[in-house]
């Protein structure tokens, strides 16, 4: 294999679930359609081929079960990967991730490790149906006992699956499906940071900018128009949603002195609320204007045709750039 290649980030995701399952017989897969259809996106293709039916194992249609079932996997020493088909489907399976996977190991005072990974598919654009293209990472970044991670790139996809499945902790890994095609450099050689670290992925000196997942690429779009216009945006991306790492974030803050926060999900009591608080607290006295959000309305996923309207945009990003230059 190239020490530096180019893929998309389902390809990266392939070879990353591929790396860890030949690192441990322990790591199985599991969920709806991945076995020889290799996934609704693709992201299993040819899995099952190489490692088997009793390692990548196609389930019904019943998420409470399959996170059911990969709990007491976890339980008898495996490392179970368990796929969400899309995010919209993964209400059913809440119960079991937030009142069970989420606390046992606190309920056995941390005698009992549960090493389950959640990928879930997740995120607008990509001219979906209703409770296709939903955001709820909030729920779960919420909830103790998890961990959560998205990656923007797929050199991050590639290493953060392998992180995130060798954690003896559950992680819910949060994959935005309009990045599935775009391609980027992998570097094999090394992952770089660690699993839960945030990182500025463009210097800039006027206002901050911070995202996850698929914003960050809309965030670096706005940060090209912006350097046009004369203004100088500094890009973080989060990559981990919990626990989140301020350091990166508000270095860069206490610098341009500007924040603004970009996400799909709906506003109110999110990620951005929690980062916006967090910020304000910890650099209150390094701010020149109030911590500004971007977010999708608090309303339902509107119908795919809408969707344009309702997701953040380049320019929906400058309008509040513009409005923390302007105190």
């Amino acid at each position: 294999m190239m020490a530096i290649e180019t893929l998309t980030m389902a390809k990266a995701l392939t070879l990353g679930l591929a790396a860890a399952m030949q690192a441990d017989e322990k790591v199985i897969l599991m969920g709806e359609d991945i076995g020889p259809l290799g996934g609704v996106f693709r992201v299993t293709e040819g899995l099952q081929q190489q490692f088997g039916a009793h390692r990548v194992l196609d389930t019904p249609l019943a998420e409470s079960g399959i996170v059911g079932s990969a709990i007491g996997l976890a339980m008898r020493g495996y490392r179970p990967v368990v796929e969400i088909q899309f995010d919209g489907f993964i209400f059913p399976a809440f119960d079991q991730i937030t009142t069970q996977l989420a606390k046992l190991t606190a309920r056995h005072e941390g005698a009992l490790q549960l090493p389950i990974v959640i990928r879930v598919p997740y995120g607008g654009h990509i001219g979906a149906v209703e409770h296709h293209q939903e955001s709820p990472e909030a729920y779960f970044a919420h909830t103790a006992g998890l961990r959560l991670v998205s990656p923007a790139t797929p050199h991050d996809a590639y290493w953060m699956i392998q992180q995130a499945i060798a954690s003896t902790d559950p992680v819910m890994f949060f994959e935005p499906k309009s990045r599935y095609w775009p391609k980027g450099e992998v570097d094999h050689g090394a992952a770089g940071i660690d699993l839960h670290a945030s990182r500025v992925v463009r210097e800039g000196t006027d206002v901050t900018v911070v995202g996850h997942g698929a914003m960050v690429s809309m965030l670096l779009d706005a940060a090209e128009v912006a350097a046009e216009e004369g203004t100088s945006l500094e890009v973080v991306d989060l990559r981990s949603l919990s626990p989140i790492d301020y350091a990166p974030l508000l270095d860069s803050v206490r610098r341009t002195g500007r924040l603004v926060v970009a996400q799909e999900a709906p506003g109110s009591v999110s990620i951005g609320s929690e980062i916006a608080a967090t910020v304000t607290e910890k650099a209150f006295y390094s701010l020149e204007a109030p911590v500004l959000r971007v977010s999708g309305y608090d309303t339902p996923f509107p119908p795919a045709k809408l969707e344009g309207a309702y997701l953040p945009d380049v320019d929906r990003i400058l309008h509040a750039v513009d409005r923390a230059l302007a105190y």
